[in-house]
């Protein structure tokens, strides 16, 4: 069997440069001294830090946070002082700094440079890069220091930043309350820390449909309750400064501000200067152009209608106050335009009025920056929804402007992006299908895999993601600017490393520990990424096909419990933090997973006339109840710190939009005290949702005098037994005894007893196959007893069937009625030209998938049959005339080259011919194909194959046609396979 690869595989690599506080950077902090370090707090005296009064005023208060980081971790503040050589007192002469300061801005960071020739050859000149290091004689009379130099502004904020991060103090101090672990003693190493230019110039978020949770928590902690004058906006500079801190903390530069019912430049005068004074790049979302917050300014100030067609002249005037509103700011411009409310413009829109108002804005730039050379303005055009379609119609834009391609608000990127053009993207959303804003449901792994796109493609000028409320999404958040930051560090085989090191810097745990933690965030987005949690109801699940819901709620408790394990071990202290960012988002999807797997069953055991009905109508009321003190327990913490921050609505959508309220899910109950028309028992079995004895539906097509169950076990089947439900049929107590004519069928039981207060008792069926040889068949009786009631007998016919592989096989094992495989268990994989399928640890529904890679370069495709293929053996007994069907479980992706190149691979069996399969149909620019919305609801597309394949060992093999295709899981019907949401469970391999 051929290993592509394990998601440990690099945790130990990444450890040894990274230390526990630094997540992918390496380490220059230490809590200890040797004769290579340098003293930052020792014998409760701290370093004090210097900087030029000349220096940037976001570099100044950045330097605040710095020594207020060194007190948080050692309770010692040292002294900071603006200072030049003639000012330098003899106490600072004599002690050992820290000088702080940017390349070109400071005075003093400039005469140490030349004082001691340091070398800053390596950032001069670049954006956000930095150097840290001891150096000797840095200033007259000062024997040594510690000198952070950053190449501009963000270089030395992020330098500050970057060393606090690695003394302990996390980005979401404030905003998830993470304790800082205390040190007596606090160093750096001599040779200190260094890093160059990001992999991403400007790297943001987007705060967006931020009602009901993040406006109701602002309105509640920066406001009186009034809010702005014009807008009753909450989100003044006390709600932003907080923003700012955490985005530099985090790396971050750039802001989307929040836009419903919001204007960032008017609700608060001090928004904008404050931003700029911080050192945050401010921009407008894709439907606000030129720095105004449309429509709400529009609304407010704007005259006749949102349309350039009829009333271009107000629009012009409006855009051009934007634009001397943002000039004496760091601000990048959004470009274009679209209708009023985030729609379309008109549909006599055309090309040639779209390049106008581009043309228009350019001029509003070269009027209000006179003498300036406008390509150095930053610009972007977002290419959303059916913009992209005037671009892909023809319309250009110059060269300049940035081009920002977007995702299809489910994660997948529309178009992926060539040089020069840009992505953004969305871990929250409101639209079709549905909304979603509740809960963290993206993988990081997924979001490595469409991000690695844009690096691989040099889309490296703005990444912006919309983070909805910013919470609960902190750790995806802090992902998605940290491998912008520095995408180098990351590849497929390492995102554990990331989760294991966050959670040891959040949460100080051990590395047993942040590697238990990394596992439960990983099972958590992914069983939320299955299906968004506002998409599920009662029968996404299977409720009787592969035991699918029974497994599903297992392993939703498996998380609780391990989440809750924790939780239990950490300090009062920690617990809050914990709660935020583990254990509340587990277990409230726990919660509502397990409410809507209860609300199936509930109705399923209706129809089935069974009184546990009432036990599982009884859960969902509990769980439904323990929904909401969830909500409140979240509002609570912290003597309210964070309430209203989880007011989102989540249960019973009934379209798109959020519902109005949470409904509980419909339940269905029986009358307990009467019993059900066919008599005391009620007989279920597996893989039907039918029950006997009497009339069901379910039974067979006609609905009424349908034969016995039966059932069928193979000694491949995965499970390797079969189960029997035995329930109480009404309000009266019974014995049963189980009884077979063959000695090879064992039962877990043999007898029992079922009442109101035991309504149910699950059988397990098991054969020794050591006493069957091919198909053979058992009959088994169920008896029922109960006072004053005749004997009840049901019958159920068993088969079971032997199969034997051929000797010397190595591969799967079709049992019930197929194959099923993880794409990773391959049994060889062929490159070609330097490609070759690779696993991506984590992705998917179930284990992981597998893509050709790599994905740069000159993006190569291949006709079917000529390019990287992996194969996999499997050996089949079923003849079914020699038909099977491969069905192929592919990531949901959109045809993001060209319409020329849509995504594509191929599958073969044996010699056969193969089959190439474009499994995404086209759609016009801007647009997603028609059935769209089911593969991102099912958060996969399954593609089918029809071949013949005789009984006995066969190879399938999938070819490489088009780069980016991610293969998650094949299944082959041999005509047993039956329906499910994630396919049948793996098959059995020799």
């Amino acid at each position: 069997m051929l290993h592509l690869g394990s998601s440990r595989l690099w945790l130990g690599v990444l450890a040894v440069v990274s230390g526990a506080n630094a997540i992918g950077q390496s380490s220059c902090v230490s809590f200890s001294s040797s004769a290579s370090t340098f003293s930052i707090v020792s014998n409760k005296k701290a370093a004090p830090i210097l900087l030029s009064e000349d220096e940037w005023p976001g570099v100044q208060r950045a330097a605040t946070d710095f020594a207020t980081d060194i007190q948080r971790v050692t309770g010692v503040k040292p002294t900071l002082s603006n200072v030049t050589t003639s000012s330098l007192s003899a106490s600072v002469k004599s002690s050992l700094p820290i000088i702080v300061g940017t390349l070109g801005r400071s005075l003093l960071i400039d005469q140490v440079v030349n004082n001691t020739k340091l070398d800053v050859s390596s950032i001069e000149g670049q954006w956000e890069a930095f150097i840290a290091k001891e150096v000797a004689d840095p200033l007259p009379g000062v024997k040594s220091a510690y000198v952070i130099v950053g190449a501009d502004k963000r270089g030395t904020i992020f330098a500050l930043y970057d060393h606090s991060e690695q003394f302990g103090v996390s980005p979401w101090y404030w905003w998830a309350d993470v304790p800082t672990t205390t040190h007596d003693e606090l160093f750096t190493t001599s040779a200190g820390c260094s890093h160059g230019s990001p992999s991403v110039k400007y790297r943001g978020i987007f705060l967006n449909d931020e009602q009901p949770a993040l406006q109701n928590w602002a309105a509640e902690k920066f406001t009186n309750g009034t809010g702005a004058p014009l807008t009753g906006s909450p989100f003044n500079h006390f709600f932003y400064t907080k923003l700012f801190e955490l985005l530099l903390r985090m790396k971050a530069n750039y802001l989307w501000p929040a836009i419903w019912s919001s204007a960032f430049n008017i609700d608060d005068p001090e928004n904008q200067p404050l931003a700029d004074w911080w050192g945050i790049v401010m921009g407008t979302s894709h439907q606000e152009p030129m720095m105004r917050g449309t429509p709400i300014e529009w609304n407010l100030f704007g005259s006749g209608p949102w349309n350039y067609s009829t009333n271009a002249q107000n629009i012009y005037n409006y855009w051009v106050n934007g634009t001397i509103r943002a000039k004496p700011y760091e601000s990048i411009f959004t470009m274009g335009m679209r209708g009023d409310g985030d729609l379309p413009l008109s549909e006599t829109t055309n090309v040639d009025l779209l390049e106008q108002i581009v043309s228009d804005q350019r001029q509003i730039l070269t009027d209000v920056f006179n003498g300036t050379n406008i390509t150095t303005i930053p610009q972007m055009w977002c290419l959303y929804k059916e913009v992209q379609g005037y671009y892909e119609d023809g319309m250009r834009v110059p060269d300049d402007i940035t081009l920002l391609w977007t995702d299809d608000n489910y994660g997948n990127i529309r178009r992926f992006p060539l040089v020069s053009e840009r992505v953004y993207y969305h871990f929250d959303y409101v639209g079709s299908p549905r909304d979603y804003k509740w809960i963290t449901s993206t993988q990081i792994s997924k979001t490595y895999e469409q991000m690695s796109i844009a690096i691989d493609r040099n889309a490296d000028r703005i990444w912006i993601l919309n983070v909805g409320d910013l919470k609960p999404y902190e750790m995806d958040t802090e992902f998605f600017i940290t491998y912008g930051w520095n995408a180098s560090l990351w590849n497929p085989n390492n995102l554990d490393s990331f989760v294991t090191s966050w959670a040891q810097r959040e949460f100080d745990v051990n590395q047993d520990t942040a590697n238990d933690i990394s596992e439960i965030l990983a099972n958590l987005t992914r069983f939320n990424a299955r299906r968004k949690p506002e998409l599920l109801n009662s029968t996404s699940y299977s409720l009787w096909n592969y035991r699918e819901a029974d497994i599903a709620s297992e392993a939703w408790e498996t998380l609780s419990n391990a989440s809750t394990k924790i939780y239990n071990t950490m300090s009062s202290a920690m617990q809050p933090a914990f709660f935020q960012l583990v254990q509340h988002p587990v277990q409230a999807s726990v919660t509502l997973a397990n409410m809507w797997i209860a609300a199936g069953i509930n109705n399923l055991r209706a129809s089935q006339a069974r009184l546990s009905t009432n036990n599982y109508a009884d859960q969902v009321e509990q769980l439904f109840e323990q929904d909401f003190d969830l909500e409140t327990e979240y509002h609570s913490i912290l003597d309210g710190k964070w309430d209203h921050m989880m007011d989102q609505t989540h249960v019973m959508y009934y379209y798109w939009q959020q519902p109005m309220t949470n409904t509980m899910p419909l339940i269905s109950r029986v009358q307990p005290k009467k019993q059900a028309l066919p008599g005391v028992m009620r007989i279920a079995p597996e893989g039907t949702p039918a029950a006997w004895p009497g009339d069901n539906f379910f039974q067979c097509a006609a609905g009424d005098n349908c034969p016995p169950p039966t059932m069928s076990l193979d000694n491949f089947t995965p499970f390797g037994n079969r189960f029997v439900d035995v329930g109480a049929g009404g309000p009266l107590a019974f014995t049963y005894t189980i009884s077979s004519n063959v000695s090879w069928l064992k039962s877990s039981v043999t007898k029992g007893s079922i009442s109101p207060s035991n309504p149910e008792e699950r059988v397990f069926f098991t054969v020794d196959w050591s006493q069957v040889s091919g198909a053979q068949l058992a009959q088994v009786s169920f008896n029922a007893t109960a006072k004053g009631q005749p004997e009840l007998v049901q019958t159920l016919g068993f088969t079971a069937n032997n199969t034997v592989v051929a000797s010397g096989f190595k591969g799967f094992i079709e049992g019930d009625g197929g194959v099923s495989i993880e794409a990773v268990h391959a049994s060889r994989n062929t490159s070609v030209d330097g490609l070759t399928w690779i696993n991506l640890p984590g992705i998917g529904r179930t284990l992981s998938g597998v893509t050709p890679w790599p994905r740069g370069g000159a993006d190569l495709n291949f006709t079917a049959g000529s390019g990287p293929s992996i194969e996999y053996d499997f050996f089949t007994f079923n003849n079914n005339d020699g038909n099977v069907t491969v069905t192929t479980y592919v990531s949901p992706s959109l045809n993001a080259f060209d319409p020329d190149r849509p995504l594509g691979f191929a599958v073969q069996i044996d010699s056969e011919a193969p089959q190439s399969n474009y499994f995404m149909p086209l759609a016009p620019p801007g647009d997603e194909p028609d059935a769209w919305n089911e593969f991102v609801s099912d958060s996969i597309v399954p593609t089918t194959n029809n071949f013949m394949a005789a009984p006995g060992a066969h190879t399938l093999k999938i070819w490489m046609i088009e780069p980016t295709v991610v293969v998650q899981k094949i299944v082959i019907d041999t005509g047993g396979v039956r329906p499910s949401y994630l396919g049948p469970p793996e098959s059995i391999r020799v």
